[in-house]
């Protein structure tokens, strides 16, 4: 792999293998706020319009006219052939779902809105969910806890610790709340790319994994099911749902350590 100008490569060791993870310096910084700010404010819009009878494919038309008047690109358009600007993923659905004309939400749902856009050749991603409307007191916990974990996995980075550190914040908040963490999606490096090293799942033990340094930057995003988190993937290829049918919700923001903690970049 190659590093592009202001960054470095580290070889950083995990068990049994090496991975390369790129080390972001100041104008590659300056870029990704940038874009983590693009991705926060598509996000604000698209939050401000959810409400009963609202289709996702409307909050996907919505959110491809922000990422165009903001002057980046989707990131999610194409990717792998991926077919929308954003995942739209209504009460079981996990993550990828789909938007579509059909796909109306309703009064009590929970949708979860996972944006990504590309400014100059770097990435932001983040995801919210939100609240058609009045939900259930259950529904509200799910939202509390999924992003509760967030907030106490973002405590968790700072130089010289580690994704195990980041991933047993998550998973043992969200266990004490009686809510399981999905294992099959994890978060992940970003930057000139949408994935890169490490991957960052929301499962694991203190100290292990990647060590954080300086520069890195990566997208944790806590995805928490109300029952099991057992999951199966629809016809369409892409929406993860949960087996058993309870409801889920997903949070995520990019972050950069920094000397003495880390930055969000899509706050």
């Amino acid at each position: 792999m190659k590093s592009a100008k202001n960054q470095k490569v580290r070889d950083v060791a995990h068990p049994g293998q090496r991975r390369r993870i790129e080390i972001k310096g100041p104008e590659d910084l300056r870029k990704m706020r940038v874009a983590g700010k693009i991705v926060a404010d598509v996000l604000k819009v698209l939050a401000a319009n959810v409400r009963p009878g609202v289709t996702t494919l409307e909050l996907d038309k919505i959110a491809a006219r922000e990422i165009e008047k903001s002057g980046a690109r989707p990131a999610f358009l194409g990717y792998c052939g991926y077919p929308a600007v954003i995942c739209a993923s209504i009460n079981d659905e996990i993550v990828h779902g789909i938007p579509e004309a059909g796909r109306i939400l309703r009064e009590g749902d929970i949708v979860s809105i996972d944006v990504g856009a590309i400014y100059e050749g770097y990435y932001g991603d983040s995801a919210v969910t939100v609240p058609v409307g009045k939900i259930s007191n259950e529904a509200q916990k799910l939202l509390f806890v999924t992003r509760e974990s967030l907030e106490k996995a973002i405590d968790a980075v700072v130089p010289g610790a580690t994704v195990g550190d980041i991933s047993a914040a998550v998973e043992s908040f969200v266990v004490a709340n009686g809510m399981s963490v999905v294992k099959e999606f994890v978060g992940h490096g970003i930057g000139r790319k949408l994935h890169e090293e490490p991957p960052v799942p929301n499962f694991g033990q203190q100290g292990t994994g990647a060590k954080l340094e300086y520069g890195m930057t990566i997208a944790i995003e806590p995805m928490v099911c109300a029952g099991s988190a057992e999951t199966t993937i629809r016809e369409n290829g892409w929406t993860a749902v949960a087996r058993d049918g309870s409801w889920s919700a997903h949070f995520e923001h990019t972050i950069a350590v920094t000397e003495n903690g880390c930055e969000v970049l899509t706050s």
